[in-house]
């Protein structure tokens, strides 16, 4: 079957268009998006594919779908805007706004923790079911209760779910919305995008279901991971079920570390507004200083989770030696389990988004294949 590829792009990038029409035709693919900003402007922004498996229903221009981590990001930029305003404090311990978080050694957790993965929260030592994840105020009270697995700050660990959480009460305690509610209203509808943490009912019809690999091991976060080791640990409370993403509850529910729904066009035209210097689609979000907190280190070697490697700074993984994924200093970025992906370059002020509903990235192996192609595209182009 032809595939057709809708969008506008520049000539010079027609390797990229390349890349996606053949992750596409190779069966990599089901349907996507990628988009580019450059200078603030979009400059790539394509889709094309199938919404199901049967290619009876082709992506549309507006098609939206669960990007799980790169959700991240989302919530991390919320958190970023309010320490530009100085309304957050990313070094205050949360304790002084949130009294109940300081149970079990955990009066000196600050913000800047959460987003490095370093607070030692990664997991729950209760078990968590698909319902209580829809039930923000609960995991925030077993969150609260909840002991630090290592010394905060000394050691990051993949906070899969729990960072969500934890930001999302944050954000509530210093502003008085959810994150959600705080994302929409500061962000995405100022930028008339389509990228929501916690979808209204009134967006299903742009919904693309995602398809997880046919390995049943895939459908499970952290797949077959031993309960003793760390990554079991994780994904054994909460155990996130793929399945569930094609869910209504899940599409209410506000779950900044996973749940959110948008297209690659959302998340470039988003974080052009770190890549531009605090502006995006000529307004301003944040000061020209503001998108360089991103930057400010606060963990760097193996991660207990990932048991690999990592770089974190404030709510993104960093460009570094052992963590490569530029030439440029100043670029940080994250993905989402199954293969999403935003990427932010500083340096050359540009952003780049992948958004699929095949799933087959693990997010926790190298760079997706399919990502890494259209990459090649964009070297290709200049």
């Amino acid at each position: 079957m032809v595939v057709d590829v809708q969008g506008h792009w520049d000539e010079k990038y027609a390797p990229v268009i390349e890349a996606f029409i053949q992750n596409i035709e190779s069966g990599k693919d089901l349907g996507a998006s990628f988009c580019v900003t450059q200078d603030g402007e979009t400059v790539v922004d394509i889709w094309g594919g199938w919404l199901d498996p049967e290619k009876s229903k082709p992506w549309q221009e507006d098609t939206i779908v669960n990007v799980f981590s790169t959700t991240k990001t989302m919530a991390a930029l919320s958190c970023l805007l309010l320490a530009d305003r100085g309304d957050l404090d990313l070094y205050e311990p949360v304790v002084n706004f949130w009294p109940e978080f300081g149970q079990n050694g955990k009066e000196e957790i600050a913000t800047r923790h959460v987003l490095s993965h370093t607070a030692g929260l990664p997991g729950l030592d209760v078990m968590v079911g698909e319902a209580m994840l829809y039930d923000h105020d609960k995991i925030c009270e077993l969150l609260a209760a909840q002991k630090p697995w290592w010394e905060p700050g000394t050691k990051s660990g993949y906070h899969a779910f729990t960072q969500g959480y934890l930001l999302g009460e944050v954000v509530r305690r210093k502003t008085g919305r959810s994150l959600g509610k705080f994302f929409h209203e500061e962000i995405a509808a100022p930028l008339g995008v389509d990228f929501y943490i916690g979808t209204p009912p009134e967006q299903d019809h742009k919904v693309a279901p995602l398809w997880p690999p046919e390995d049943p091991a895939h459908h499970m976060l952290m797949g077959e991971a031993p309960y003793t080791s760390m990554p079991g640990r994780v994904g054994r409370s909460p155990a996130i079920d793929s399945n569930w993403a094609r869910t209504v509850p899940w599409r209410r529910a506000e779950i900044p570390a996973g749940g959110g729904h948008g297209n690659a066009r959302a998340v470039a035209e988003i974080h052009a507004i770190l890549a531009n210097k605090g502006m995006a689609k000529g307004q301003r979000f944040m000061s020209e200083e503001g998108p360089m907190r991103i930057f400010d280190v606060q963990y760097e070697g193996d991660d207990l989770v990932f048991m690999k490697p990592a770089k974190f700074g404030m709510g993104f993984g960093l460009n570094g030696e052992k963590t490569p994924v530029g030439l440029n200093p100043h670029i940080c970025y994250w993905g989402g389990w199954g293969g999403s992906l935003a990427r932010i370059d500083l340096d050359e002020q540009t952003t780049v988004s992948y958004v699929m509903n095949q799933m087959r990235h693990r997010g926790l192996e190298a760079v997706d294949p399919r990502v890494a192609a259209l990459m090649g595209g964009m070297l290709a182009a200049g």
